[in-house]
């Protein structure tokens, strides 16, 4: 087992890393920007070295500085958490280089599954079922011809893509033109890549994911589905596990078509399979493999009472998993809401001191964060700053928890978007579990 790990990351993350270290006996280490100085996992971690200014370029993203920080520290492995170098091949191939464990999958499965389109093939070598598409799109008009066929209304997607950037949906021919052109510019900015495919757009869709986690013995356990429908512009708001329309039926298959496309990528280390479930026919199909730690990962925590984050440390120092698939008993219902700094009328991010802070409590209530009374929440990173988690025995338990829950947190001081919960967990498409990904399609809050 390690003695010392580096975590590569701020916020929530980076607690919950250091928290895991903690009971493992392992010591940690912080890196941080000039911005995050006074931050709470530089205070917690038990070493912590500076990597750059403010910007994430600088600093976070700095795999120089970061891999820098891990050797004069003397850290023996390296944990990403999420975002910034996580799914980054090059880093974790430089810390291979470096005689440095990279707490994660290897490089190599990074890469090939960081092209969505080289994802979607290995898929369907595999018998995963994928959403009607086409590979790599050539230009304007060859984006128009595959529309064509595949059917309006499409998708137009960034291949090296993640965070619902470079996504531009068609609705018609007169749309193709600025669609592939403003895709295609945002996907060289956000990923210096500018390849772009195409996916038939599914209306009336569950977004439904499954976690794995496999060791490098060939141990692979799928864990019980989360229900991340309820979004806005693509990023996520509230997960749920069980998902409240999925069926025995389903679920195994679903369970199954995971495994085989962690087994068909030689998968190690914890990712997530994410599936697109289409209600009406029942049928579902693959849309992506995120290699890394899901930031919903705690509510499969919850459901199961499994320590995703400290197996991924075990498996990453080559232990075998010490659970097998019979050994998922999953225990009642969890539901996750995302507290962002942004005003919830206009979804803009937000920043300021946090003048007061009171954390909900209670049987089965976690809260996420890296939050303190008094700290000053930086405007250049996510806008993440808490995950309020709930689980009670049933669905309509955990409904009224986490409305509960929401009504006793207080964070003064900063814009949040905890208020417009409360009104998505009571709309009557939310109580009958029957919400797709279009429940707040559209709409500015």
């Amino acid at each position: 087992m390690f003695s010392k790990i580096l975590i590569a990351n701020r916020g929530e993350i980076a607690i919950r890393i250091i928290r895991a270290c903690r009971e493992m006996g392992i010591s940690t280490v912080a890196v941080f920007s000039e911005a995050d100085k006074d931050a709470l996992h530089v205070n917690l971690a038990d070493e912590s070295y500076c990597v750059g200014g403010a910007a994430s370029k600088d600093s976070y993203l700095n795999m120089h500085a970061v891999l820098t920080a891990a050797n004069v520290s003397g850290a023996e492995a390296i944990h990403p958490g999420y975002g910034f170098l996580a799914e980054n091949f090059l880093f974790a191939e430089l810390c291979r280089q470096c005689g440095v464990t990279f707490i994660g999958p290897p490089p190599e499965v990074i890469k090939a599954m960081g092209d969505k389109n080289n994802a979607r093939t290995a898929m369907e070598k595999a018998g995963v079922p994928v959403t009607p598409g086409c590979k790599l799109l050539q230009d304007a008009a060859h984006a128009g011809r595959e529309a064509e066929r595949i059917g309006y209304p499409v998708l137009i997607k960034a291949s090296a893509g993640g965070g619902g950037r470079g996504i531009r949906q068609v609705n018609n021919p007169a749309e193709i033109g600025a669609a592939f052109l403003a895709a295609k510019s945002e996907a060289k900015a956000c990923f210096n890549d500018d390849s772009l495919y195409m996916e038939k757009y599914l209306t009336d869709v569950k977004h439904i994911e499954v976690q794995v986690v496999c060791d490098n013995h060939g141990g692979i356990t799928v864990f019980p589905e989360r229900d991340c429908s309820v979004q806005r512009r693509h990023q996520k708001l509230i997960e749920e596990s069980p998902s409240p329309t999925i069926d025995q039926r389903v679920r195994a298959a679903l369970l199954k078509s995971a495994a085989a496309a962690a087994k068909a990528v030689g998968y190690k280390n914890a990712g997530t399979i994410e599936f697109l479930f289409d209600q009406k026919s029942g049928k579902f199909y693959f849309m992506e493999m995120n290699t890394r730690l899901q930031v919903e990962h705690g509510v499969t925590e919850m459901l199961t009472g499994i320590d995703i984050v400290k197996w991924q440390i075990r498996i990453a120092a080559n232990a075998k998993l010490g659970f097998t698939q019979k050994d998922i008993r999953p225990s009642g219902h969890v539901i996750e809401c995302r507290i962002n700094a942004e005003n919830s009328r206009t979804g803009r991010p937000s920043c300021g001191t946090v003048k007061m802070l009171h954390v909900p409590g209670g049987p089965m209530v976690r809260f996420d964060s890296a939050l303190y009374q008094g700290y000053a929440v930086p405007p250049f990173y996510d806008s993440l700053i808490g995950k309020l988690l709930v689980s009670a025995y049933s669905r309509e338990e955990s409904i009224r928890k986490m409305q509960a829950a929401l009504a006793e947190l207080v964070i003064d001081g900063i814009d949040h978007n905890a208020d417009i919960f409360e009104e998505l967990l009571a709309r009557p498409e939310f109580e009958d579990g029957g919400y797709s990904t279009s429940l707040v399609h559209g709409e500015n809050r």
